[in-house]
C-alpha cells in the first residue's frame, strides 16, 4: 500500500502575535502540490522505518523510532487500538527543513494510509486529535487541499479553490536547510495586518509572508531564489513558502513553468527544483 505525501506551500503567511503557549498566532493559505514524498506499508518488509529517495541521507542521523512518521503511526494505533504494521517505508523526495511541510506531510500521509488500511474515516475525531498533537501543520497536511489556517495554523476552513487546481507550480530550494525556530524567534512582534478572506489567489497577491524577510536575514540566498522566480515570464506569484528556504512560483501556463525551470536549471544547477502543479 502506498500513499503520497503532498508538498505543502503557504500562498501567504501573516504572523499576528505570539501566544502564551509559545506558538505564534498566524493567518495562512495552505495549498498543496500533486507531488512530494511517499509512504508505503510492506507486510513482508523488515520491521521499522526504511528510508529511500534523494534526501534519505538527510535523515540518517535521526532515530528511526523518533521520526514523525513512526510517531504518527504509533500514536494513531494507540488512539484507535489497532496494531501498527511492522514495516513502513518513507521515500524522501523533498528537502528537509525546507518550509514545504516535509515531515508534517509524511506524518499526514501515514495517517491517511493507516486509516485506509483500518477502514477508519479520516474525519474521526481521534484522527484529528493525533494530527494536532504531531504538529501545527499536520491537520492541514492530512486534508492536503487548499485551506485557510488560523490560530496555530490548525484552525482550518475551506476556501474556494477550483481556479487554483492544476495551476503550474515550480518549487526551488537552494539546498540550504533552515530550521523553523530561529526564523520565528527573529520576528519583531509587529502586527502588519490581517490576511484577506475570499478568493485565495487574490488574498495571497494582496498579502505577504511575514517570515520571508526574517529568513532572508538568516539565509540571504532566499532573496536570489525569489528574485530569479519573479523575473520569469508568466509568473503570477513568487514567494518563499513557510519558514523557508524553499520558494515557489505559480505560472499562467505549463509552458511558462517549464521555461522557467529550464532557465533556473541552467543558471543554478546546484539548486533543487520540482516542477509540478497544485492539487
Amino acid at each position: 500500500m502506498f500513499e503520497p505525501a503532498f508538498a505543502k506551500i503557504n500562498l501567504a503567511l501573516h504572523v499576528r502575535r505570539r501566544r502564551e503557549d509559545g506558538y505564534h498566532e498566524i493567518e495562512t493559505i495552505f495549498a498543496f502540490a500533486r507531488d512530494g514524498d511517499a509512504i508505503s506499508i510492506d507486510d513482508d518488509g523488515a520491521p521499522g522505518l526504511t528510508l529511500t529517495g534523494d534526501f534519505a541521507g538527510a535523515l540518517a542521523g535521526e532515530s528511526r523510532d523518533d521520526n514523525l512518521v513512526m510517531r504518527g503511526a504509533r500514536m494513531l494505533g494507540a488512539a484507535l487500538d489497532r496494531p501498527v504494521p511492522a514495516a513502513i517505508g518513507l521515500t524522501k523526495n523533498l528537502p528537509v527543513a525546507a518550509g514545504i511541510g516535509g515531515g508534517s506531510a509524511d506524518a499526514a500521509a501515514v495517517i491517511r494510509l493507516l486509516c485506509r488500511l483500518w477502514d477508519v474515516p479520516i474525519e474521526d475525531p481521534r484522527v484529528d486529535a493525533v494530527a494536532r498533537q504531531l504538529g501545527a501543520d499536520v491537520p492541514a497536511c492530512v486534508v492536503s487541499r487548499t485551506l485557510r489556517g488560523d490560530g496555530r495554523g490548525d484552525d482550518l476552513r475551506p476556501v474556494p479553490s477550483a481556479a487554483l487546481s492544476g495551476m503550474p507550480l515550480l518549487l526551488v530550494n537552494p539546498r540550504v536547510p533552515l530550521a523553523t525556530g530561529p526564523v520565528f524567534a527573529a520576528w519583531d512582534r509587529i502586527d502588519r495586518g490581517p490576511l484577506a478572506d475570499g478568493d485565495p489567489l487574490a488574498a495571497a497577491l494582496a498579502g505577504r509572508n511575514d517570515l520571508e524577510p526574517l529568513a532572508r536575514g538568516l539565509c540571504p540566498v532566499i532573496g536570489d531564489v525569489v528574485g530569479l522566480l519573479a523575473d520569469r515570464p508568466g509568473v503570477l506569484l513568487a514567494r518563499m513558502s513557510g519558514s523557508g528556504a524553499t520558494c515557489f512560483a505559480l505560472f499562467d501556463s505549463a509552458a511558462a513553468c517549464e521555461a522557467a525551470a529550464n532557465h533556473i536549471a541552467g543558471a543554478r544547477p546546484d539548486w533543487w527544483m520540482m516542477r509540478t502543479e497544485l492539487r
